[in-house]
């Protein structure tokens, strides 16, 4: 039993041995490099973060279902979700007056107030619209 014990002894001894390392007087110095180190490669990548999903929201497309109408300033699309009446402005469409139809493009604001709808798609034709 004593021989055991005195195994176990010795092995703990090597592994702490082992195990154990000196401390140095420049390990402050290095770990302060590290934590720099550290602070920099996240604000990179938080800026990257925010620069990827500024990018991604501007080039972000909404899309428009309602009915289209042609009236004396060409032609306006009302918005089922919001009912909020936008002109349209798409010259490379076919843009039917009297159909519900989904478009895709963007919203824009005036600076007279008014709602500018620039449609780039056509995503879906419904038909003629409901009275």
């Amino acid at each position: 039993m004593l021989a055991r014990r005195l195994c176990h002894a010795i092995l703990i001894a090597i592994l702490i041995a082992a195990l154990t390392r000196p401390s140095r007087a420049n390990s402050i110095g290095t770990d302060a490099n590290l934590i720099v180190t550290g602070i920099v490669v996240a604000s990179a990548a938080v800026a990257i973060v925010v620069t990827v999903v500024i990018v991604h929201h501007r080039s972000k497309k909404s899309s428009i279902t309602g009915c289209v109408r042609s009236g004396p300033n060409g032609m306006n699309v009302t918005d089922e979700k919001n009912q909020r009446t936008y002109a349209l402005s798409a010259d490379s469409i076919s843009i039917k007056p009297g159909d519900r139809m989904t478009l895709q493009g963007k919203k824009r604001n005036q600076s007279d107030g008014a709602f500018v709808f620039e449609a780039h798609a056509i995503t879906r034709d419904f038909g003629a619209c409901q009275p």
